[in-house]
């Protein structure tokens, strides 16, 4: 059951970043017919996104194709870091994309040009809304089954595209009906700080997942409570977690008595791996046994040899 959750998680994740890639090339080709028409920045700006969206959401349906790879001889901890490096590579297109909206919205306060009035135009960011509200949710509902940190990247900046196109809209109404030539690339600027932010934002979590973050303290203390359920686990410490894409790492101590026979030790080790391997799917469980009462020293991860 647990294989099948992980190949319905996968085949998830597969779906999400296809129609990530679909409706991202649409909205390009819209936007691009309408922004030639009306000149608005705004919708430039929204261009550009959708643009940027379309390269990120590409790079994410490759990279999480790739993590989704089985581990091999070279990689035996499977291809997870595949997911946060694409959302870096996404942070740097956000970023890129917002700086040059902001430049050229810089220009405009600095010589005005006037947004022709354009019914299409508002008509084309209405539609674009509609699909990008419906991709967002459809991505919601993948990461919450699934974890999946790129896809959770590329959900986050179309959530970002969501407030950008409701802006794009108000601007093409006041700057071409009621002669607000500066609310236009106002607009602009306002964007542009918005997807710097998303930028960050993707940044920071790509970067928590490539320098190997702790799992949530929820999750770390659920499996110490799941750990510590067996009769004759006495104690969990140097609890050690980690996520590379699907795969989740936990490695831990347990104490138990010090007469127990190496045998006997081993099946509660099994059954505490069971336990905890239950309510993490297809996780890589590792269990050090210590007998009660024996002091030992553990070398910490990284720490300079002796």
């Amino acid at each position: 059951m647990q294989a099948e959750n992980l190949v319905g998680h996968a085949r998830l994740m597969q779906i999400a970043t296809a129609v990530a890639v679909i409706s991202a090339a649409v909205l390009v080709v819209v936007k691009a017919a309408v922004y030639f028409d009306s000149k608005s920045v705004a919708l430039l700006s929204s261009l550009a996104d959708s643009a940027l969206d379309l390269l990120a959401s590409g790079l994410t349906l490759i990279a999480v194709r790739l993590a989704l790879t089985p581990a091999d001889e070279g990689h035996r901890f499977g291809h997870g870091k595949a997911e946060p490096l694409s959302g870096l590579a996404q942070a740097a297109f956000v970023a890129g994309s917002a700086v040059l909206v902001m430049v050229e919205a810089v220009s405009r306060f600095h010589s005005p040009l006037p947004v022709q009035e354009s019914t299409a135009g508002i008509i084309v960011m209405i539609m674009a809304t509609m699909v990008t509200l419906a991709l967002v949710t459809f991505q919601r509902i993948v990461i919450k089954k699934t974890g999946s940190v790129a896809i959770g990247a590329d959900s986050l900046h179309y959530t970002g595209d969501l407030l950008m196109n409701l802006s794009v809209i108000a601007a093409l109404v006041l700057s071409a009906n009621f002669g607000f030539t500066w609310i236009d690339p106002l607009f602009g600027l306002g964007i542009s700080a918005f997807m710097l932010i998303n930028a960050i934002r993707i940044a920071i979590r790509a970067v928590g997942g490539l320098m190997d973050h702790e799992l949530p303290d929820s999750e770390r203390s659920a499996i110490i409570a799941l750990a510590s359920q067996h009769p004759k686990v006495k104690h969990v410490h140097e609890l050690r977690t980690r996520a590379s894409g699907l795969q989740k790492f936990i490695q831990m101590h347990v104490v138990l008595d010090r007469g127990l026979t190496l045998l006997e030790a081993h099946r509660i080790s099994d059954d505490v791996e069971k336990a905890v391997g239950s309510a993490f799917p297809g996780a890589d469980i590792i269990i050090h046994q210590d007998p009660e009462g024996v002091e030992e020293f553990h070398q910490p991860v990284g720490a300079a040899l002796s």
